[in-house]
């Protein structure tokens, strides 16, 4: 059960209230509005992209089990007690693979998002593929979607809001050009705080 402090209740009627008129669905706003909550940024609305049905389907795929994936320990951090006290998904870092003393010449963010899917996705089939989040690594994102062109599987959703300035609009261009279920922040902004804000929104609609 989540017991929300009055604080953020005030702060969510406020945002609300605030927001210019949107095409979103009910969903897409929840995750707009945590996603304003947790940047203090209005303009997010005007870089917020989500392909068609991706809420819909991380909903459906949270309800199921799938393991949630996060690019960095900050991001899991801020993630794991909204999955405890919603749909109960176990949430889990790249990290748990940095000890891998083969990197494949990659960063040990991207070689970890990249041996986690692999060993999440063949555990975890069809509706429960996991879902990614990423909100610090470009190379991350870039060499997840390079894997995932040879892959049988596709995750049941990618958050890509990886932050700065080197790579990561190219990697938002990147998953924006594919057909995966994502959620994007289009621009330099981003980072684990508002990747983590997305997915802890979502698992909120899960009860």
């Amino acid at each position: 059960m989540i017991k929300d402090h009055p604080i953020f209740i005030e702060s969510i009627k406020f945002i609300r209230s605030n927001l210019i008129k949107n095409n979103f669905n009910y969903l897409e706003n929840k995750v707009l509005e945590r996603l304003v909550h947790t940047s203090g940024d209005f303009n997010v609305q005007k870089l917020l992209l989500f392909s068609e049905g991706a809420c819909e389907k991380a909903i459906k795929s949270l309800k199921e089990g799938a393991p949630i994936l996060t690019d960095t320990d900050m991001a899991a951090a801020a993630i794991k007690s909204m999955a405890k006290n919603t749909s109960g998904n176990s949430v889990i870092s790249a990290k748990k693979w940095f000890n891998d003393k083969d990197l494949l010449g990659l960063t040990k963010t991207a070689y970890g998002i990249e041996k986690g899917w692999l060993e999440l996705s063949a555990k975890n089939l069809g509706v429960k593929s996991p879902i990614i989040v990423i909100g610090s690594s470009p190379t991350a994102l870039v060499n997840l979607l390079e894997i995932l062109k040879n892959s049988k599987h596709i995750p049941s959703l990618i958050i890509g809001m990886p932050v700065g300035f080197i790579g990561v609009r190219q990697s938002k261009e990147k998953l924006l050009n594919t057909n995966y279920p994502s959620i994007v922040v289009n621009s330099t902004r981003g980072g684990a705080a508002m990747a983590a804000a997305a997915i802890n929104a979502l698992l909120r609609e899960t009860i």
